[in-house]
């Protein structure tokens, strides 16, 4: 039973990223929009924690976000999986439940 984990706020503001990297599980899937798109960038802070969750998660930005907040898709860590509005309505149907994260 997959679960899709949707993080809205920066990981640099509140503890939301770190509570969903703790909760989900091997085969999850983390979604970033809004300012939790600034986590997927590589070099930061939450980079190690979200290569981490890599080795057995898939996790993914909604580029729009990303690119309203000013960053490019080749600034992102290795794995992460860019998605736009569609694929964002793609993965909720794909897992069996979601879990929103503020």
């Amino acid at each position: 039973m997959s679960m899709l984990h949707i993080v809205n706020k920066s990981p640099f503001e509140r503890n939301a990223m770190d509570s969903c990297l703790k909760h989900a599980r091997e085969g999850d899937a983390i979604l970033m929009i809004e300012d939790a798109a600034v986590g997927a960038v590589d070099g930061s802070t939450i980079a190690g924690d979200i290569k981490a969750a890599l080795a057995d998660k898939t996790v993914y930005v909604l580029g729009g976000d990303l690119a309203a907040r000013g960053m490019s898709e080749d600034r992102i860590i290795d794995g992460i999986k860019v998605v736009d509005y569609a694929g964002f309505v793609d993965l909720t149907v794909e897992n069996e439940k979601t879990q929103s994260w503020v």
